[in-house]
């Protein structure tokens, strides 16, 4: 299982990179609402603060058959470029060896 702010993360750098690879090129997409949609365990620790958190399930490997602590979530996130009200541009060319 994966912490969803690990999550975020990593989708937060994916986007950076395609940002800086649109950045020069004459075709360009602006992003627009982003529809992530997670399977999630959550974890409630009782230990005087009562902290809440929410774990990503991975769904490759094994699957558990009990899945009734497991929860579907979806986040809609719009993103913006820090400082601005303008939304980020991303490159609409692949990489080398991408289809």
């Amino acid at each position: 299982m994966i912490e969803l702010a690990s999550v975020i993360k990593d989708l937060r750098e994916e986007l950076q990179r395609a940002i800086e690879a649109g950045k020069g090129e004459e075709l360009r997409f602006e992003l627009g609402p982003i529809e992530l949609e997670v399977s999630v365990v959550v974890d409630r620790s009782d230990g005087g603060h009562g902290k809440v958190r929410f774990w990503v399930v991975d769904l490759g490997g094994e699957h558990k058959k009990d899945t009734s602590n497991n929860q579907r979530i979806k986040l809609s996130l719009t993103p913006q470029l820090a400082g601005t009200n303008r939304r980020p541009h991303v490159s609409g060319r692949a990489e080398a060896g991408e289809s």
